[in-house]
C-alpha cells in the first residue's frame, strides 16, 4: 500500500475529453460525422432496453388492479402483496447482481435479467443498466445517455398506462415478454464495458472497445491510459465486500448513494406510480383519463431531464425535481384534505389531478433519474459491484415499504399520506443541497477520487 500512487482529481486532466481541445463531441461536429458514434448508440439503445421493462412492469398494477381484484377476488391486503411483490424480487436480485456484473460482466448480468423477467418479471433488478452505461459513455455524455434509463422506464410505465386501458390484465402480462426479447438478442451485438476489461486485465480487449465505442477517427490513447492507471491503483486493494464499504473512506459516497436511494423512495413514487388509478378514483376523477395524463406529462418530462443532464448538472435538476414533487404532494395532499371536510368538491379532484401531475413531472425530470447516475459515478471500481448491490437493495427494501403499505395509510388517510411524502420530499432539498456533489463534466475517475480520497 506504502507504494501506491496518490491519485488527484488533477492527474485525470484529458485534453481528449476537453471541450476546450480535442473534445470529443467538438472533434466530431468539426469532420461533419456522427456526434455520438452508432456503436454507442446500439450499445446504451440495447441496455435501457431493460429500463423499459423495468418500466413497464412498475406500470402493470395500475390499470391491472381492477380486472385482478374483480377476476381472483382480491381484497386490498392481497392485492397489496402482489402490487409490492416487484419490489420483493428486485430485493433477492440487488443482493446478488453485484457479483454477477462484477465477476462475469455487464452484459451477462444483463442477459440473466432478461431471462428471469421472460420467466416471470421477478428479477429485474439483476440488470446493471445505469452503470453500464456509464462505463462506456465520455463525461460530457454520460449523464444524458446514463438517463435515458429513466426515460426508457417513463416509456414503459407510460405506454403500459396506455395499453392497460384497453387490454385485459393477462394480455397486457404477456405483451411484457417483448422488450425482455429484445434486449436479449441486442446484447450479441453490443461490446462490455472497458472499464470491467481493464479491471480484468484484458487491455487490449478494453482499447478496442473503447475504440469502437468512441469512434475509429478518435484519439483514446489519453483515456484508456487514464482507465489503466486508475485501476491498476485500485488493484493494489482487495475487492471489497459489503460490510468493508462501511469503512470511513466510503463514507461520504455511501452516504450520499444511500441517502437519495431512501429518499426518492419514502418520497411516495411506487406508491403513487403503482395505484395512479386508484388515486384518482379516489379523489373523485376518472382513472383512465387521470393515467392518460400522467403520460401525457412524464415523457416530455423525463425528455427534458436528458436533455439537461449536462447542461445545467445533476445538482440544480434535483433541487429543482425535489420542490416540485414536495408542491404535487402537497396538492394531493390538500386536495383529500378538502375532502374530509366537505369544501369545494368541485374543485377538489382537480387539485388533486394538478398534483399527482405536478409530482409526476417533477420526478421525471430529475429525481426518477439522476440518483442512479449519480450511483454510477461516486464508487470507485473495486467497491462498485458491492455498493451497487447494497444502494439498490436498499432501494428496493424502501419501495416495498412504501407500495405495500401505501394502500393502508390511504385508508388511515388520503390526506396524511400525502402529507407524509410531501415532508420527505421537502428534506430531500436539504440533503441534496448540503451533501450532494455535482459530477457533471467530470470523468469518473475524477469524481471517484475527489469522494474517495484515500481508495487509491
Amino acid at each position: 500500500m506504502d507504494n501506491t500512487k496518490s491519485i488527484e482529481p488533477s492527474d485525470f486532466s484529458s485534453p481528449l475529453l476537453s471541450t476546450e481541445s480535442q473534445g470529443y463531441g467538438e472533434e466530431k461536429r468539426e469532420k461533419g460525422t456522427w456526434l455520438v458514434p452508432p456503436r454507442l448508440i446500439l450499445s446504451t439503445l440495447v441496455a435501457v432496453s431493460g429500463s423499459y421493462v423495468f418500466g413497464s412492469a412498475v406500470g402493470y398494477s395500475s390499470p391491472a388492479q381492477t380486472g385482478i381484484m374483480d377476476d381472483l377476488n382480491l381484497g386490498v391486503a392481497e392485492y397489496s402483496l402482489f402490487g409490492s411483490i416487484l419490489t420483493i424480487g428486485a430485493m433477492v436480485g440487488a443482493v446478488i447482481s453485484g457479483r454477477i456484473a462484477d465477476y462475469a460482466g455487464r452484459r451477462v448480468a444483463m442477459g440473466f435479467s432478461e431471462i428471469f423477467c421472460i420467466l416471470g418479471w421477478f428479477a429485474i433488478a439483476f440488470s446493471k443498466v445505469p452503470v453500464y452505461v456509464a462505463e462506456i459513455t465520455p463525461k460530457n455524455l454520460r449523464g444524458a445517455l446514463t438517463t435515458i434509463h429513466q426515460l426508457m422506464i417513463c416509456c414503459g410505465v407510460s405506454l403500459t398506462y396506455l395499453i392497460g386501458a384497453f387490454l385485459n390484465w393477462r394480455i397486457l402480462a404477456l405483451i411484457g415478454t417483448i422488450p425482455c426479447l429484445v434486449q436479449l438478442l441486442g446484447l450479441f451485438f453490443i461490446p462490455e464495458s472497458p472499464r470491467w476489461l481493464a479491471k480484468f486485465g484484458h487491455w487490449e480487449r478494453s482499447e478496442s472497445v473503447l475504440q469502437r465505442l468512441r469512434g475509429m477517427n478518435t484519439d483514446v490513447s489519453q483515456e484508456a491510459t487514464e482507465i489503466r492507471d486508475f485501476t491498476e491503483a485500485l488493484q493494489q486493494q482487495t475487492e471489497a465486500n459489503i460490510i468493508a464499504l462501511f469503512q470511513l473512506q466510503y463514507l461520504k459516497s455511501l452516504t450520499v448513494g444511500v441517502g437519495l436511494m431512501i429518499l426518492q423512495q419514502f418520497g411516495g413514487v411506487n406508491g403513487i406510480a403503482f395505484y395512479a388509478s386508484s388515486i384518482f378514483i379516489s379523489a373523485g376523477f376518472s382513472g383512465s383519463i387521470g393515467t392518460i395524463a400522467m403520460v401525457i406529462v412524464q415523457i416530455p418530462m423525463t425528455t427534458l431531464g436528458v436533455l439537461l443532464m449536462d447542461k445545467s448538472g445533476r445538482r440544480p435538476l434535483l433541487l429543482i425535481s425535489a420542490s416540485g414533487t414536495c408542491l404535487g404532494c402537497f396538492f394531493a395532499a390538500l386536495s383529500f384534505f378538502l375532502q374530509d371536510l366537505h369544501k369545494w368538491k368541485e374543485f377538489s379532484p382537480i387539485l388533486a389531478l394538478v398534483g399527482v401531475l405536478v409530482y409526476t413531472g417533477s420526478f421525471s425530470l430529475g429525481m426518477g433519474g439522476i440518483p442512479w447516475v449519480i450511483m454510477s459515478e461516486i464508487f470507485p471500481i473495486n467497491v462498485k459491484g458491492s455498493a451497487g448491490s447494497l444502494v439498490t437493495l436498499v432501494s428496493w427494501l424502501c419501495s416495498w415499504i412504501v407500495s405495500y403499505a401505501f394502500n393502508f395509510l390511504m385508508n388511515w388517510s388520503s390526506s396524511g399520506t400525502f402529507f407524509i411524502f410531501s415532508s420527505i420530499c421537502g428534506f430531500t432539498i436539504l440533503f441534496v443541497a448540503k451533501l450532494v456533489p455535482e459530477t457533471k463534466g467530470r470523468t469518473l475517475e475524477e469524481v471517484q477520487a475527489s469522494l474517495n480520497p484515500n481508495s487509491t
